[in-house]
């Protein structure tokens, strides 16, 4: 397993570079911060960033690489308070949009609006790679969704907020006009629909990217943008200064608990469930190691023992947790399907840990009703308006 771990680790190193030196240098030489510089400087001091989708666009486009799909996204703290930051890396194809990169964007917005976290735009970007626009615009989950999520967070009263780095063009440009609040920096962010040889071959008018569409045409004319930065660095300033300012605190129905390390170290995790998928183990060695205090309060211990049901806290958060223990059959869906309806009327948050074939099949099963059983357990998980968490151990 930890051959396998060592892998993963060097291929996050170099897709955290973003793109290739040449590229980085570029950027750099025009005074501006590298993408998770920027992401750094944006945080509160010592404080951690969960990333999403590292891997997205791994080896997804052959030699047209796209190192973390061209744009990272994470949950940090800002202020404070937990915000979802989506940042373009213009070191990777200038930071256009390849279909992969709006799946991406997609899903920090969907998990924003779903935790009713602030949103952060850092933009960077060129618009959308033109060879792919086929499959970047059209569709109901295509790029477009990006402004009917941004605008339908607003109304719900979650924070959007767009600072504009570098290029923000064409569609793009919708981002910090959609924005609650947005920031522009001097003579480096652009926001127009159409950049100056569209312009040209459309009206004839000659124009520069500055005067069509920079920081003080914006910020004094326009009115588009709402601060005026001279540097990342100040732009990134003032994004704190608007997060203190926003009066904003994200709901919480759940009673903490001082957080306790377990028992047991997560470095013995890896002994326990390794990297041949054939070898059996039994999830409450997992789950010993990564609750508090290493305590599990099972659930309906003695009756569908192939599915582990719980209750037990993280980092001082309840959770109910749901661990495979062999393939389900029809008293472990009854039993899963009555645990989550329980934690969805508590209000506690489920975490999934997967390591599973399947449902039991053959005469017996079906004949056990295995096919209503198991709807029963993926209706309450539909229906559970409670955050999920899966994460695969097999």
């Amino acid at each position: 397993m930890m051959k396998t771990v060592v892998e993963l680790q060097k291929n996050i190193k170099n897709i955290t570079l973003g793109g290739n030196a040449e590229a980085r240098e570029r950027h750099t030489s025009k005074n501006k911060l590298l993408v998770r510089d920027r992401i750094d400087r944006l945080l509160d001091p010592n404080t951690p960033f969960l990333e999403f989708s590292q891997l997205a666009g791994y080896q997804l486009y052959g030699d047209d690489e796209v190192p973390a799909a061209g744009i990272v996204t994470g949950i940090g703290q800002i202020q404070g308070r937990e915000c979802v930051i989506i940042a373009n890396d213009a070191t990777v194809k200038g930071g256009s949009y390849y279909p992969i990169t709006v799946k991406k964007q997609l899903r920090a917005q969907e998990i924003g609006r779903e935790n009713r976290l602030p949103c952060i735009y850092l933009v960077d970007s060129g618009g959308a790679n033109l060879p792919r626009q086929a499959d970047v615009f059209p569709d109901k989950e295509h790029f477009g969704r990006t402004f009917y999520n941004e605008a339908t967070m607003s109304s719900m009263g979650i924070p959007q907020i767009a600072v504009v780095l570098g290029s923000c063009t064409a569609g793009g440009a919708y981002v910090p006009a959609m924005a609650d609040q947005s920031i522009i920096v001097r003579r480096q962010g652009t926001i127009f629909l159409a950049g100056p040889p569209l312009v040209k071959a459309a009206t004839g008018e000659v124009v520069s990217a500055e005067d069509l569409g920079g920081g003080d045409l914006h910020c004094r004319q326009s009115g588009v943008t709402d601060y005026y930065a001279m540097d990342d660095a100040h732009a990134l300033h003032l994004t704190r200064r608007i997060v203190a300012n926003l009066n904003y605190a994200k709901p919480q129905q759940v009673v903490m608990k001082p957080s306790v390390d377990p028992l047991y170290s997560a470095d013995e995790l890896y002994g326990i469930v390794g990297d041949n998928l054939k070898r059996v183990f039994d999830v409450r060695e997992v789950i010993a190691r990564i609750v508090d205090g290493s305590e599990f309060d099972e659930f309906k211990k003695l009756y569908g023992e192939t599915l582990v049901t719980g209750f037990a806290h993280i980092h001082g958060y309840p959770v109910g947790i749901l661990g495979n223990n062999g393939v389900l059959f029809s008293e472990s869906a009854l039993k899963g399907a009555h645990f989550i309806q329980l934690c969805s009327q508590l209000k506690i948050p489920l975490l999934f840990l997967q390591n599973i074939t399947g449902f039991m099949v053959g005469r017996d099963a079906e004949a056990g009703g295995i096919a209503k059983n198991g709807a029963k357990l993926v209706n309450a998980v539909a229906c559970a308006q409670v955050p999920k968490i899966t994460v695969i151990i097999g």
